[in-house]
């Protein structure tokens, strides 16, 4: 798998700071985002498909604390925090609400970017696994490998761009897409067509999976669409 295409979010507030990580990363091939406040951060993760996010906790509105928290109610993305708190309790607590590793300032831009290496590596090991997703014990499964998904055990016969649909849903769990979104990733750039068409997939996709107890594929009004948290 080539790590190097991912993209990660730089959250810090010193600009200087943020240049340095973001040279060092795109050196090794990395796609980056900066974000030089907590707002910033969550509206650029909430457009865009972070792998990783690097995360300064003094941040001037959100702290970073805070902004870790919003992320892991919607996404497992690696969290790497990189503070000038040094203490062994700061450190603890960053673990705590959801940090995948910790590094202090100041570091080593070349020992944050083997941190990265070894993150989205693990990672990616763990995804090889996880290929397999599983929804309300079982009522649906979905294999990525094989591009075939199960309702109650029986296989839902889905067409192309209604799988291409669901599968982006599935994979970013939470996280809502706008009807333009999904258009460009399920029918391409060049598609000039009408963006309700989207619309016409959902309802085809929840003809085949939902029924009246159980509702995957949230509309968020005025929005677009999630697939539902737990």
């Amino acid at each position: 798998m080539d790590y190097s295409a991912r993209n990660i979010l730089i959250v810090e507030d010193e600009e200087s700071i943020a240049d340095v990580v973001k040279a060092y990363l795109k050196k090794e091939g990395y796609n980056t985002f900066i974000a030089y406040s907590g707002s910033d951060a969550m509206d650029i993760f909430n457009h865009e498909e972070i792998d990783l996010v690097i995360l300064d906790l003094m941040l001037p509105d959100l702290s970073g604390e805070e902004v870790c928290k919003k992320i892991r109610v919607r996404s497992k993305v690696p969290i790497l925090m990189l503070t000038a708190k040094a203490e062994e309790s700061d450190k603890i607590y960053g673990l705590d609400i959801g940090a995948d590793d910790y590094i202090t300032k100041p570091f080593s831009p070349k020992e944050l970017v083997a941190r990265v290496r070894a993150i989205l590596r693990r990672i990616g090991t763990e995804e090889v696994k996880a290929n397999i997703l599983d929804f309300s014990d079982g009522d649906l499964t979905i294999d990525l490998n094989k591009m075939e998904v199960k309702k109650q055990g029986k296989i839902v016969s889905l067409t192309a761009k209604e799988y291409k649909l669901l599968s982006i849903l599935v994979q970013y769990v939470g996280k809502i897409f706008s009807r333009e979104e999904l258009v460009v990733k399920v029918l391409g750039y060049d598609y000039e067509g009408y963006d309700r068409t989207i619309d016409t997939h959902v309802k085809n996709i929840r003809q085949k999976i939902e029924d009246g107890n159980i509702k995957y594929i949230v509309t968020v009004y005025g929005v677009g669409y999630k697939f539902r948290e737990g």
